[in-house]
């Protein structure tokens, strides 16, 4: 598997209730690559997210997965995209099989590539004790690794995940971890957006800031305190942004 080409994301604008969310956000996704998105809650992660997988239009600039437009994607190409981004969704009713199962297939997957996936990522993501469980019963925990499954258990050449490590026990993190990293090493072109740095750190190839709507720069994912150079970003930006402004 390989993907044409990654998630590109040029002078995208995007206004919300007369508000700007994102103002002229530029951002290539490479395939091969983990690409953390970082900021403050508010600064637009969710919503760039949206943008990219065609749930939010934008009001000025473009959006391209696997080099074409998003909103002329066709169906077939869909079925090469993974994205978790809000919270798990799962259908209360379903057990985790039956969830799974009907995802998958709508990617594409035959009966045998189905049981594959389920060797592979409900083990790593520790959900076999829950298989046979209705979606109603579950934890939140546990939903967060239906939802997971889902999205990384087709192989897709573009992952889009929001926060997904949020509710993860120890065991399930390092899991995703390690599905994440085989799908950027066959090719796939993977974006992440997380509060959780040190995991960040010791996944991502690259690290990008966004603060108050706009991409301020990159962050070294293998530096000694990623947390740190985070804050000391996020601050000197501040300061810089407050000093151009007229003063009274």
């Amino acid at each position: 598997m390989a993907a044409e080409k990654g998630i590109d994301a040029q002078e995208v604008t995007t206004r919300l209730g007369g508000k700007t969310i994102l103002e002229k956000v530029t951002l290539h996704v490479e395939p091969g690559t983990v690409h953390a998105l970082v900021g403050m809650n508010g600064a637009g992660k969710t919503t760039l997210m949206r943008n990219l997988l065609g749930m939010l239009r934008v009001d000025a600039g473009e959006v391209r997965l696997l080099g074409l437009p998003v909103d002329r994607l066709p169906a077939r190409a869909w079925a090469r995209v993974g994205q978790m981004i809000e919270g798990p969704a799962l259908y209360p009713e379903l057990t985790v099989r039956e969830h799974l199962t009907s995802m998958l297939a709508l990617h594409g997957l035959s009966s045998s590539e189905i049981n594959g996936v389920f060797e592979r990522a409900v083990e790593r993501l520790g959900l076999s004790p829950w298989i046979d469980v209705r979606g109603k019963r579950l934890s939140l925990g546990t939903r967060q690794k239906v939802a997971l499954a889902a999205a990384l258990g087709h192989g897709p050449e573009i992952l889009i995940l929001d926060e997904p490590t949020n509710s993860l026990d120890p065991i399930a993190i390092r899991g995703l971890r390690d599905l994440i990293r085989e799908i950027a090493e066959a090719g796939g072109a993977v974006l992440i957006s997380s509060h959780h740095l040190d995991e960040l750190a010791r996944l991502a190839d690259r690290v990008t800031l966004l603060h108050r709507g706009q991409i301020v720069g990159d962050l070294d994912p293998t530096g000694h305190d990623l947390e740190k150079s985070f804050f000391e970003r996020v601050l000197r930006v501040d300061e810089e942004r407050q000093n151009r402004e007229p003063q009274p």
